[in-house]
């Protein structure tokens, strides 16, 4: 299954043409990775403050199927899954609030590494366990 989250667009997420700005969609996506890691009990202060280990970005993508304007109710769906032992990816399927409408597809790559020596290492039983939670939802 997935997380899902509901959010209104913004006119700060818009660009002159009154849609939203194509960069910002990676960025709704990505509180909506951050809601998920909340929602798990994970501590976003201590996950993203100087961590011992950290899952930067290495590849990121979306696809436009129709756009999105100011105060738009949309619906993104978080959906994890586990590369290899020390990388994940997520794919997010954001849909129109109420008609359920494909609005747009992206998608994020992680890779854990140790953030003092900026090395990869493998997955921490606490990212493994909430890919395996929100995949179990």
């Amino acid at each position: 299954m997935a997380f899902s989250f509901t959010r209104t667009i913004r006119f700060s997420d818009t660009d002159a043409a009154g849609v939203v700005y194509f960069a910002n969609v990676l960025s709704i996506c990505h509180e909506v990775y951050e809601e998920s890691l909340t929602s798990f009990g994970i501590d976003l202060k201590s996950f993203f403050s100087y961590p011992e280990v950290a899952y930067p970005i290495v590849h990121a993508s979306v696809d436009f199927k129709r756009p999105m304007y100011c105060g738009d109710r949309i619906v993104i769906s978080l959906h994890p899954q586990i590369i290899d032992d020390a990388s994940f990816e997520i794919t997010y399927a954001i849909e129109s609030g109420s008609e359920k409408i494909a609005l747009a597809k992206a998608l994020t790559r992680h890779v854990c590494i140790n953030a003092t020596a900026r090395k990869k290492q493998p997955l921490t039983s606490t990212m493994i366990d909430w890919i395996n939670s929100v995949a179990a939802n």
